[in-house]
């Protein structure tokens, strides 16, 4: 049943690796056309209100908070890519490997901004300039969707009971078994019923 999902772990890599590096390199590119070419805070309309750019350097997390302490957010960014990557030697699935290589490819893509933008490595301000003013006051860039998606998926796929080697909770030979000795015990006390029904009725 799971066969089809599973892929090898050389692959499950490449998949990762590959993804990540495609949603960084877009991230980092979206970022250097806003640092040439759009004004600071000075909104661009794209479609109205519905879409606009509005090139902001944040030093902290959404909505700018912990601006104070912004290297906690260059060591989280940090452990999460490490953990990503970690993760990434045990991949069976496709699906894992697909949602992990966009997820580490955007978490990179902050990190990055972390350690090499001004004012300083390890401080350095985050390149934000997406704005949707309709729907939130946040200003946000290519990798924050990236890890907003990939945080949405990876909770999806743990709720979906799919895991990292491409098996499936349900397929689970331990439950299997239980399952299939409580149906074994259900037919067996099934047929003892039938059977003394019938010899009652002789």
């Amino acid at each position: 049943m799971s066969g089809r999902r599973l892929i090898s772990r050389p692959a499950a890599g490449i998949i990762v690796a590959i993804l990540a590096i495609v949603v960084l390199a877009a991230d980092q590119f979206a970022k250097y056309l806003t640092v040439e070419h759009l004004p600071l805070h000075e909104a661009v309309p794209v479609l109205g209100e519905f879409l606009q750019l509005y090139y902001v350097r944040n030093p902290g997390a959404a909505f700018s908070l912990g601006s104070e302490v912004t290297w906690i957010f260059t060591i989280a960014l940090a452990v999460v890519s490490a953990i990503i990557i970690w993760k990434a030697f045990s991949l069976n699935s496709r699906l894992w490997a697909v949602v992990l290589g966009c997820l580490l490819g955007g978490v990179l893509g902050n990190l990055t901004d972390r350690l090499f933008r001004d004012p300083g490595f390890g401080v350095g301000h985050v390149v934000d300039m997406i704005s949707m003013p309709w729907m939130m006051p946040a200003i946000f860039n290519v990798a924050d969707i990236f890890i907003v998606c990939g945080m949405i998926a990876v909770a999806l796929l743990v709720v979906l009971g799919l895991r990292l080697d491409g098996t499936r909770e349900k397929d689970d030979p331990v439950v299997s078994a239980e399952a299939e000795a409580e149906a074994e015990a259900v037919t067996g006390t099934s047929a003892e019923t039938d059977a003394k029904a019938v010899e009652k009725d002789a």
